[in-house]
């Protein structure tokens, strides 16, 4: 008994027809769609993302801003005192040092107002001609940085540019310290100087290289600054 042809079946002998529509079958668990009771999603999802972005950016804005303000409050209230020794060093009290110790600090307190200010020579009884001339001062600095850069650039007023200019380990009484070398009467020498929230200070070392005058001017610092 054969079949009859698939086409020729009557409808009715079954169920009632599918009834199909216009309308989109959704399938899966899609996204709904946007409309206007529906917003966008992934604009909404891009939305999202810009404010966890700009939370971050809030968060590490106000981390560095108090991390500088801590850094003003530990070392805004600098104290620099001259020690007569210091490092194999001694105090030059002759006229002539005492003449060139004003000279210095009397640029210095042209260029940047400071609250007290100093000039010192100091003698190395080993070679009279490796003296150290210092001089700097206290005051509150908001950018130190900037404001040592101003005494190197009095220093090529003065004298010739100084060139290689690179920064050193200030030591543990922090802030920034640089270094370099220009040239004078004498030949070339290092000039090195350091600058905290609370002071700056600038020193020529004639006949010593620019690391041998880094480290001596981390010592001479911690002998003599302090802090309240």
């Amino acid at each position: 008994m054969s079949d009859a042809h698939l086409s020729a079946r009557r409808l009715d002998e079954g169920g009632s027809p599918v009834d199909l529509t216009d309308e989109p079958i959704e399938l899966g668990d899609r996204e709904p769609a946007a409309g206007p009771d529906r917003p966008d999603v992934p604009a909404r999802r891009r939305r999202s993302a810009v404010v966890v972005v700009l939370a971050i950016v809030a968060l590490v804005g106000v981390g560095a801003l108090g991390s500088w303000g801590w850094r003003i409050v530990q070392q805004k209230d600098a104290r620099l005192t001259l020690p007569e020794q210091v490092a194999g060093l001694r105090q030059d009290s002759s006229d002539r040092a005492a003449s060139t110790a004003d000279y210095l600090r009397s640029g210095l307190a042209a260029d940047i107002e400071l609250d007290s200010s100093f000039g010192a020579v100091y003698q190395d009884p080993a070679d009279a001609r490796r003296s150290v001339l210092i001089f700097g001062g206290t005051t509150l600095l908001w950018q130190p940085e900037r404001d040592l850069e101003s005494l190197f650039e009095l220093m090529a007023d003065e004298t010739a540019a100084v060139t290689g200019l690179r920064g050193v380990s200030p030591g543990r009484l922090g802030g920034v310290m640089k270094c370099g070398s220009t040239g004078g009467e004498g030949g070339d020498f290092a000039v090195c100087g350091w600058a905290d929230h609370g002071s700056v200070v600038l020193a020529m070392f004639p006949g010593r290289s620019v690391d041998e005058s880094a480290g001596l001017l981390r010592q001479l610092r911690e002998s003599m600054q302090t802090r309240d």
